[in-house]
């Protein structure tokens, strides 16, 4: 390997294993929502679903409220200080989950009442602990996903580093549900959880992310030029004025909004079902054990949903010629089907499998979504990320809605038609009809997205 190709390849590792930090904590903070809802909220009763599903969304609630700070620090500061602020950000956040422990423990029965029921103090701090960490996350992935598109590594075409770091992120959201039960909650039983068990691994993560700091901040990170406006200039136009940016965002909003709901709700629907008397058995088994540790069916689904995203990124990065358009109406209309089948049938192995489709949708509506904005890239890279924000609303609005029907099994009516708007964004949507967005396009062809 050359001297060149070396030293390229620093920032790509780096960046590729925040990455897959990104999705792993991610995963993580999601498959709380079972652990603590028996932990936390042992004493709520009428809004318990609700209340556990507030954890995802005030993780993505910091998407909505500072994805656009991520663009403005870039265009202020460069792409290098702007990831060591998020990831001093994920620092906080970690701490604060080992705190929320620590308060549990010693005043476990110190809290809020709302309504009929109680909730802890601990509870509160895990949820501001939850929004640094989807602030971090937020801000990381408006630098990483321009910084690794744009990236001049020897060898390699744009394609196929989103490819890979897209695929590293889902070796993370793949691995999540087991660490959550295999590791922080040393595979025991879910009624007997314990808000302790979160104090020692957390502080271990967050030891692990500031040596990646230290070393992020040694890093030799050089700054892309072409994507950002230079420091006081003027962009002559709203970034939003640019319709197929703007349909993305909306976009992804959906995309976001199903994806995190089939990742987190899955589990809280099957443990409805088998606390109902529903055998869920997995090729006849009723609990799944790694190591002699009961990992659980819940974990499983949850698992092969995210697994599922994991491979499918694998094998469509040996297809990089694909247009993305074409790519997006043929996966999403299938996802459809399958989540009009699994909700009529109550089936939730049906529902995971969706995972290995929507593997490919954030690729193909982010390159949709910025296709031809040059030096506008990173600020529609941070407004882009706000619509992850889809991840916090969903997953409550359905919890809302399973409270109020007693169930889970129609709520995925949600997911339906988060399904059908992103099939509309491939089809109507995406086509660029801004000319001096085109001509941009055509001017800066490499990456063709197949419109």
């Amino acid at each position: 390997m050359s001297d060149r190709k070396a030293n390229k390849l620093g920032p790509f590792v780096v960046l590729t294993f925040i990455y897959f930090v990104v999705g792993f904590l991610t995963t993580v903070n999601g498959q709380f929502q079972g652990p603590l809802q028996v932990a936390f909220l042992s004493h709520a009763h009428a809004l318990r679903n609700t209340l556990t599903t507030m954890i995802s969304f005030f993780f993505f609630l910091g998407y909505l409220v500072n994805s656009s700070l991520g663009g403005k620090w870039i265009d202020s500061k460069g792409y290098k200080l702007t990831l060591l602020r998020a990831l001093m950000i994920m620092i906080g956040g970690l701490a604060l989950y080992s705190f929320s422990s620590v308060i549990a423990t010693q005043w476990g029965e110190a809290g809020v009442r709302l309504g009929e029921d109680l909730v802890p103090w601990g509870y509160f701090v895990f949820l501001l602990g939850s929004f640094l960490m989807g602030t971090s996350a937020a801000i990381l992935q408006v630098v990483i996903n321009p910084y690794i598109a744009a990236y001049d590594l020897p060898g390699t075409k744009p394609v196929q580093r989103m490819n890979i770091v897209c695929a590293i992120n889902s070796i993370g959201t793949t691995i999540a549900p087991f660490f959550v039960t295999a590791v922080i909650f040393a595979g025991v039983a879910m009624e007997a959880v314990q808000p302790g068990q979160l104090l020692v691994p957390f502080i271990i993560i967050a030891l692990i992310m500031l040596t990646v700091t230290l070393v992020t901040s040694r890093l030799n990170l050089p700054d892309i030029k072409g994507t950002r406006s230079e420091e006081g200039e003027k962009l002559p136009r709203s970034v939003w004025s640019f319709r197929h940016l703007l349909l993305g965002v909306i976009a992804i909003f959906f995309y976001v909004g199903t994806e995190v709901s089939i990742g987190v709700n899955v589990n809280l629907h099957a443990m409805s079902m088998i606390e109902s008397g529903h055998k869920l058995s997995f090729f006849g088994l009723d609990n799944l054990e790694v190591g002699g540790v009961n990992l659980g069916i819940p974990a499983l689904l949850a698992t092969l949903y995210w697994g599922g995203m994991m491979i499918g990124r694998i094998v469509f990065s040996f297809f990089p010629k694909i247009p993305p358009r074409r790519l997006l109406i043929a996966t999403t209309s299938i996802a459809a089907v399958l989540v009009f089948l699994a909700m009529v049938l109550d089936n939730l192995w049906i529902l995971v499998s969706v995972g290995l489709l929507h593997s490919v949708m954030w690729g193909c509506i982010f390159t949709l979504a910025v296709a031809g904005l040059s030096k506008y890239t990173s600020k529609a890279s941070g407004v882009f990320m706000m619509g992850v924000f889809g991840g916090a609303v969903f997953p409550l609005v359905q919890a809302l809605m399973a409270d109020s029907l007693g169930g889970w099994q129609w709520t995925w009516s949600i997911a339906l038609i988060c399904e059908l708007f992103m099939l509309y964004y491939g089809i109507w949507g995406c086509h660029v009809k801004d000319s001096e967005a085109l001509a941009n396009l055509r001017a800066e062809a490499p990456g063709d997205p197949g419109m």
